[in-house]
């Protein structure tokens, strides 16, 4: 079973490959991929984190936007006469998880082999002195 634990709009979510959820609105079309990004993530018995995370990636295609229901907020303050009332309604974006993806690894075949103890790697560098000033008049 692979899932993935990704962050979107200051909340984390747990998503599997085909999933369905609901975000806070992204700034996407109808249609559009975006990308999530992944905080941890479980491919059957491998576990994923850390710097191999950075290959993983979860995409995800924007199904479309909605609005959350309403939440109504009353203000009152006793034997004073102040009534205020008022609603909010959270826009969101429903997205479907197309793929939770693992990189792959990079072969050693495209590396520079290891540098060699007697071709001058292993020495310091010099360092080039600072910048003289022009002879010149002072003032």
């Amino acid at each position: 079973m692979t899932y993935a634990i990704v962050r979107t709009g200051g909340k984390q979510y747990r998503v599997e490959q085909g999933q369905s959820l609901l975000v806070e609105r992204l700034p996407a079309n109808e249609g559009d991929k975006v990308a999530l990004e992944p905080l941890f993530l479980r491919d059957g018995d491998k576990l994923v984190d850390g710097d191999d995370l950075a290959k993983a990636t979860v995409a995800a295609k924007v199904v479309g936007h909605e609005r959350g229901p309403k939440i109504r907020v009353l203000k009152f303050k006793p034997k004073r006469g102040y009534k205020r009332r008022s609603g909010h309604r959270q826009a969101l974006t429903r997205l479907e998880v197309t793929e939770i993806k693992v990189g792959a690894r990079r072969s050693s075949a495209g590396r520079k082999p290891a540098a060699k103890s007697g071709d001058g790697a292993d020495k310091p560098r010099a360092r080039r002195s600072p910048a003289r000033k022009p002879a010149g008049k002072e003032g």
